[in-house]
């Protein structure tokens, strides 16, 4: 690893987490340089929820190099970009009933969060934004000022202008409605808090601990936005594309956002991003908001061969039906170790086990490690063992690893019980 620790920059994070080198993956797993197999538990953060070098995926991509076709083309149609719409559109509008618009942005989730906020503001003559806490949406600058962790916030970055916070569902417990501490705000003219262009959130919050919306304060939040003319964006980079059993997450709620910002799994492991948006708000000028790497032909290959997964409800299924198994056997691990006073919070195949126990989240992930299993942490304190497995995972793979979970957990109490009996005799 010296290599690593001599040129690359100290802003390195997962490498610190997963101290190996990676040589090889497939489906849900990977292999190190020295032939050791690790489950993945962790699918890029949410970004291979069609698992590594998928074989329709892959077979795409080197039958479109073969063939000397576009990688890259700016925004100029090549036949990859109309594939790719078109299947987009048969897949997953049409059959929801959704007339959305495409802006292909650059190609992370950050550019379509940036995208957004500048559309919003522009369409409405307005420029607050309003987010949540625990809310994640990116770490350049426009994205900076509506994600709530302080860890990736300083005032020297200059991103706290135009964007306030406001608690997300279940913020103050179960039976404050945080909906209705927002009105408040919005229904009071010395509240301070300026009438925003549009509210930015996740319908199941990733990064800030695996927070999961009510339906019933989707349904209110939307009522709200239209009441005052404000924008609805859904963040649904980590957590759509299948992550919670439907391909947005916003539709157990009934609802359609204005805006609906996508990444991560939506390339097929390729770097992709989009902002889908309502016809009447795409005001855009030709040329007005640009990049150079906006719509990856590479990606789009992989994207049409991605959607081929939601030309039937099979996918959709077998999320719920391996989630219901995650949700279980989490459960299960809870309440076999109670000492931990550990909760499980989660939808479809994302899932969190918030231990309260300051570093013992951190100790689990790096007992899994050593055990071949690739998990990482989520929330405020990194208190989160946050589940992402592939969607394509077997079930005994699933199962497995989280046998790990629960072996991880249950050697890692026994080596503390040790260590104190140890410390008692002396």
């Amino acid at each position: 690893m010296r290599i690593f620790e001599q040129l690359e920059s100290e802003v390195r994070g997962y490498v610190r987490s997963f101290p190996t080198i990676f040589k090889t993956a497939k489906g849900s797993f990977l292999w190190n340089e020295d032939g050791t197999k690790y489950i993945d538990f962790f699918a890029g953060a949410g970004t291979l929820n069609y698992g590594h070098n998928n074989p329709i995926i892959s077979q795409a991509m080197i039958e479109h190099l073969q063939s000397d076709g576009i990688v890259h083309g700016l925004d100029k149609a090549t036949v990859a970009k109309k594939e790719f719409l078109q299947t987009f559109y048969d897949n997953i509008l049409a059959p929801r009933n959704l007339e959305y618009k495409v802006q292909f942005t650059g190609p992370t989730g950050t550019n379509a969060v940036e995208t957004a906020l500048k559309l919003a503001r522009m369409v409405k003559r307005r420029s607050n934004i309003i987010a949540f806490t625990n809310g994640y949406h990116g770490l350049t600058l426009g994205s900076l000022a509506v994600t709530g962790n302080t860890f990736y916030r300083d005032e020297f970055y200059g991103m706290r202008l135009n964007a306030d916070h406001m608690p997300f569902d279940g913020y103050f417990g179960p039976d404050v409605n945080t909906v209705d501490y927002l009105r408040k705000f919005l229904a009071d003219n010395s509240s301070g808090i300026d009438l925003p262009a549009a509210v930015i959130l996740e319908t199941v919050q990733g990064e800030g601990g695996i927070n999961v919306a009510s339906i019933e304060w989707l349904q209110q939040l939307a009522e709200l936005c239209r009441e005052y003319d404000i924008l609805l964006i859904v963040d649904d980079i980590q957590v759509g594309n299948g992550r919670t059993g439907s391909f947005f997450s916003f539709e157990r709620a009934g609802i359609k956002p204005d805006m609906v910002t996508v990444s991560k799994s939506i390339g097929g492991g390729m770097p992709l991003a989009m902002l889908l948006m309502r016809p009447e708000l795409d005001q855009w000028k030709p040329g007005e908001h640009t990049g150079t790497f906006r719509g990856n032909n590479l990606a789009f290959v992989a994207a049409t061969k991605a959607l081929s997964y939601w030309e039937n409800s099979d996918l959709s299924e077998s999320v719920r039906y391996k989630g219901q198994i995650m949700e279980q056997e989490l459960k299960a691990i809870a309440d076999k170790y109670p000492q931990l006073e550990a909760s499980v919070r989660g939808l479809g195949m994302v899932w969190g086990l918030d231990i309260p126990r300051s570093g013992f989240a951190g100790e689990i992930a790096k007992e899994c490690f050593e055990n071949d299993l690739i998990i990482e942490l989520a929330g405020s304190e990194d208190q989160v063992v946050k589940f992402l497995p592939a969607l394509t995972i077997e079930e005994d793979t699933l199962r497995e690893g989280l046998g790990i979970i629960d072996k991880a957990i249950g050697d890692l109490l026994q080596k503390k019980q040790d260590m104190r009996t140890g410390d008692t005799q002396q």
